[in-house]
C-alpha cells in the first residue's frame, strides 16, 4: 500500500510559513527529487494558491536552474485540492477533491503507484488525528519566526515517532524523516 507522507517546512520555533525558511538551490533540488519520487500531492486551498506562484516560472524562467526544475516538477505532479470555497481550479494537473479527506486518502492509498505527499499544515494535522500519516518529512530551517501557525497546533493525542533518516543542508536546514510507532500501553 502507498505511504502518505507529510512533507513540510518549519522553523526552529515550530512555525509553518513558506516565506520564513531559507530556500536555496540545494533545498529546491531536494524537493524536486521528492516530487519526482511520488505520484500525487494533497493541498488545502491556501497552500495550493501559494504554490500557484511556480506556474509563473514556467512562462518566465528564473536565472536559477533549481527553481526552474522545481517549477517543472510541481507543474507535472497531480494535485488534489481540498477546499470548501473554491469552485474550480485551473491548473491542468490539479483537481478539487470530491470526497472527504479521509475517504480520498484511503482510496489513494489503495491505488497502485508511488507514495502520496501532503503539503499543507492543516491537512497534515487532520490526517495525523485520523492516524493516516505514514511518514513525516520535516525540514527545519535555522530561523525563529516569532509568530505564525504552529505545525502541530490542536493535536492533543500523544504520538511517538522513530527517526528513520535525516539530511543536513549547507544552509543549516535539516530534513528529518519520522515514522509513527505504536506504543504498547
Amino acid at each position: 500500500m502507498r505511504k502518505v507522507i507529510g512533507a513540510i517546512n518549519t522553523t526552529l520555533d515550530g512555525i509553518c510559513d513558506h516565506t520564513a525558511g531559507v530556500p536555496d538551490e540545494e533545498l529546491h533540488q531536494h524537493y524536486t527529487n521528492l516530487l519526482i519520487s511520488t505520484d500525487a500531492i494533497l493541498y488545502g486551498r491556501i497552500t495550493y494558491q501559494l504554490m500557484e506562484y511556480w506556474r509563473t516560472l514556467l512562462e518566465n524562467p528564473s536565472n536559477t536552474k533549481s527553481m526552474n526544475d522545481f517549477a517543472i516538477a510541481i507543474d507535472k505532479i497531480p494535485k488534489v485540492v481540498f477546499s470548501q470555497t473554491l469552485e474550480n481550479v485551473d491548473w491542468n494537473t490539479a483537481t478539487l477533491a470530491k470526497r472527504s479527506l479521509k475517504d480520498e486518502v484511503i482510496a489513494l492509498k489503495r491505488q497502485p503507484g508511488k507514495d502520496i505527499l501532503v503539503g499543507s499544515r492543516s491537512l497534515i494535522i487532520q490526517l495525523m488525528k485520523m492516524r493516516l500519516i505514514d511518514e513525516l518529512q520535516l525540514c527545519v530551517h535555522p530561523v525563529i519566526a516569532g509568530s505564525g501557525s504552529l505545525l502541530f497546533d490542536n493535536i492533543n493525542d500523544r504520538t511517538v515517532f522513530k527517526l528513520t533518516n535525516h539530511k543536513v543542508f549547507d544552509s543549516g536546514a535539516v530534513t528529518l524523516w519520522y515514522e509513527p510507532i505504536t506504543e504498547d500501553m
